[in-house]
């Protein structure tokens, strides 16, 4: 390879792979290494099925690749490498230019495709949710209420086995009609009613409750910037996302530790409005836990309708909790590790003629 050809293979974004006549891998650049969890010296050489597992017959692609030269694409297909749980990926598969025998594998994993269109489209996904909530208040709240009345009058009648079943199906249908009324709390928000607030007031408030309340078993310390300047809000909407966030915190660290609020100033962060235009967010407000974090396979979607990392958890909370920061022009974001979650909140400040 030139050095030119050598820069763009090194900086492919996804895992690629060169594989000779007989299906060994020639070369890989950094993108498989570290798909495949190896190096390039200890891959080169080696039958290719030696080192990934696909869940489709590539090898008559690959031959037809190299009769017809002209490339194939295997859409949505499961590859893993033994060392780590098989990914949903694209398959593309080129013939080389210079080396028509050998064949050119791209990797391109659906994980990462639709984690950006959900990043691009999240209040289209809470839109969704909302038209959602309108269908289920309608169309499941009646029927799954007759049904609980119905084996409410089954059990009456019944003993033993049948009467547990009964209590079941009871339990259960009143699980599922909490889940519709929180959905449809989620589609019955209302516009903010946004004012001058002091951040400071509505974090007391939180504070206060959760201390008497699901936190009780918790340290809350806080760490506020005085000089901090009111945001233009709602207040009320805003002590429900501070309450949803000190839950979720305080449920997570079940053994007890510590919950830490702090207030910062910085004034380089902007978001894009709903009218295209930019808007600083300089007032931050931190919320700290030092419990477990949150799990991998979630953290990139928290924010999601009907993502949860809880059992039984309806996943509505943070995305209730994200649209209302959207609605006031802000934003919310996460970091979790192990031992440390902070989720941030981004606002504006409020306008000085009291007008948005």
């Amino acid at each position: 390879m030139t050095a030119w050809t050598t820069s763009l293979w090194a900086s492919l974004p996804v895992p690629a792979i060169i594989l000779d006549p007989e299906d060994r891998i020639g070369d890989v650049n950094p993108a498989a290494e570290s798909f495949l969890n190896a190096s390039r010296k200890s891959l080169e050489g080696h039958p290719v099925w030696d080192k990934v597992f696909v869940d489709a017959p590539l090898e008559e692609a690959f031959a037809r690749v190299r009769s017809g030269q002209a490339p194939l694409f295997v859409n949505t297909v499961d590859v893993g490498t033994g060392s780590k749980k098989p990914v949903v990926c694209d398959v593309q598969i080129a013939p080389l230019a210079d080396r028509p025998d050998h064949v050119l594998v791209l990797l391109e994993s659906r994980e990462l495709a639709g984690r950006l269109d959900r990043a691009m489209s999240s209040k289209t996904a809470a839109k969704s949710a909302i038209g959602m909530a309108e269908m289920l208040a309608h169309e499941i709240k009646n029927p799954l209420a007759g049904i609980t009345g119905a084996a409410q009058l089954i059990s009456m009648h019944a003993s033993g086995e049948d009467r547990e079943l009964t209590d079941l199906i009871v339990e259960e249908t009143r699980r599922i009609l909490k889940l519709v009324d929180q959905v449809e709390e989620f589609g019955n928000l209302r516009p903010p009613d946004r004012r001058a607030v002091n951040i400071h007031d509505v974090l007391d408030r939180a504070r206060k409750s959760a201390m008497v309340g699901f936190a009780a078993h918790m340290t809350i310390e806080d760490d506020y910037d005085p000089s901090l300047p009111l945001t233009w809000a709602d207040p009320d909407q805003l002590l429900q996302v501070f309450l949803n966030l000190l839950k979720n915190a305080a449920e997570a660290c079940k053994s007890g530790g510590t919950l830490r609020l702090r207030s910062f100033y910085e004034l380089s962060l902007k978001v894009r409005r709903r009218d295209g235009t930019g808007g600083a967010v300089p007032l931050q407000i931190e919320i700290i836990d030092d419990g477990p974090g949150l799990p991998d396979a979630i953290a990139a979607d928290i924010f999601d309708p009907f993502v949860s990392g809880r059992e039984n958890g309806t996943g509505l909370g943070l995305a209730l909790v994200s649209k209302i920061i959207a609605d006031h022009d802000g934003w919310i974001a996460v970091d979790s590790v192990p031992g440390r979650t902070v989720f941030r909140i981004s606002l504006p400040v409020a306008p000085k003629d009291g007008a948005p």
